[in-house]
């Protein structure tokens, strides 16, 4: 540490690094535990500040997406970093800015979610796509949010970045918005299979500048969503997803290596793709995450040791009693062990969940895991 207690890049030296340790591979005191969505709607805190801003407003204001990933209005430090001891920060952003930089049109419709009002429909719409390399650049307020989040932060936790993966992307910009079947984008692997892998090249080409970005801006470790994974059997997982989810990470990490940053940790969380956790774990990513359909000893052995596995409680165990969060915790780190693991949920919170079990759960991970390692 520097004699003004700042680190190398200037920021406030990290006093909690155990999320990255275990995101590495290295031994911790204790497991650590984030959640998605932990600045969400569940807290009434982000429901007073969203409501005079529509969603979106609020991800291109650094301040706000500062205050909610924080919850920390200008007189105190709030929820969910002082109300739960977690032990990493996520940036409040979404995925669906990056389509937005692209140029296409989104919004945020109460009740609905999100809706693209000319999503892609043919071949030739892909014409109407900003060049990638301009996205990083259309996207600058988030990397403000980012360094002045992590300035917030004064070192307390690690702050992670995201983005979505290219084929979640994907489903969104041709669906017009989200999906049970994502029947029009799997129309297009089919019909237009070429068209498909230039509008994913697209993506992947906006994404790692992006990401990339926002190492620069100050995160320390990155995520990167495929969320509609599931969607795709194998076949058309291993052909239209996981190369684009490889080539993410081998050029975030070499364009780390060329501009002299130090490396992050980096994470592939793709829901419901249980049938790719071997490809997945041999993909560039420290982090592997799980869903809540995955027994715990049947990933590890799926992906060995030689990477992080995180996850993976049901969201909707939150709904449960105190007492029985607590004994599915344990039951949930006694099956992934205390090394090479990082608790979190399955999936995001809902809007409708106690903010104190998910203190339960949280201090439930905490306290099993320091038994854990005692035994």
């Amino acid at each position: 540490m520097e004699a003004n207690g700042l680190g190398p890049q200037g920021f406030p030296e990290l006093k909690n690094d155990t999320f990255l340790r275990a995101a590495w591979g290295e031994e911790t005191d204790y497991t650590p535990v984030w959640c998605m969505r932990q600045a969400g709607r569940y807290l009434p805190e982000f429901r007073e500040t969203r409501a005079a801003q529509d969603f979106f407003s609020t991800c291109r204001s650094p301040e706000a997406c500062c205050e909610l990933t924080l919850q920390q209005p200008v007189s105190c430090f709030l929820q969910p970093l002082r109300r739960f001891p977690l032990d990493a920060a996520i940036i409040f952003s979404d995925i669906l800015v990056v389509p937005q930089a692209l140029g296409m049109e989104v919004t945020m419709v109460p009740g609905k979610g999100p809706s693209f009002p000319e999503p892609l429909r043919e071949e030739q719409d892909l014409e109407r796509l900003r060049d990638p390399e301009v996205v990083a650049s259309e996207l600058g307020y988030v990397f403000q949010a980012i360094t002045l989040t992590r300035q917030r932060l004064a070192g307390r936790v690690p702050l992670i970045g995201f983005a979505g993966a290219p084929w979640t992307l994907m489903t969104y910009m041709v669906e017009g918005g989200g999906s049970s079947t994502m029947a029009q984008a799997k129309r297009w692997l089919y019909q237009r299979p070429q068209a498909s892998h230039q509008l994913l090249r697209i993506l992947t080409d906006a994404l790692v500048p992006y990401l990339v970005g926002q190492v620069v801006a100050g995160a320390q470790a990155l995520q990167l969503f495929e969320s509609h994974a599931g969607h795709l059997g194998p076949q058309l997982f291993n052909k239209f997803a996981l190369p684009y989810i490889r080539d993410v990470a081998k050029q975030v990490k070499a364009r780390l290596r060329e501009a002299g940053l130090a490396p992050v940790p980096m994470i592939i969380f793709a829901k419901d793709g249980h049938f790719a956790l071997e490809e997945l774990a041999q993909a560039g990513y420290e982090v592997v995450g799980l869903d809540w359909t995955v027994a715990p000893k049947k990933a590890r052995e799926c992906v060995g040791k030689t990477v992080t596995l995180q996850g993976n409680l049901d969201p909707c165990a939150l709904y449960a009693s105190e007492e029985e969060i607590g004994q599915l915790v344990k039951q949930m780190l006694d099956d992934f062990g205390p090394h090479r693991y990082i608790a979190n949920l399955g999936h995001g919170l809902y809007p409708d969940m106690d903010p104190e079990h998910v203190g339960a759960f949280v201090d439930a991970v905490h306290k099993h895991s320091r038994l854990l390692r005692q035994n």
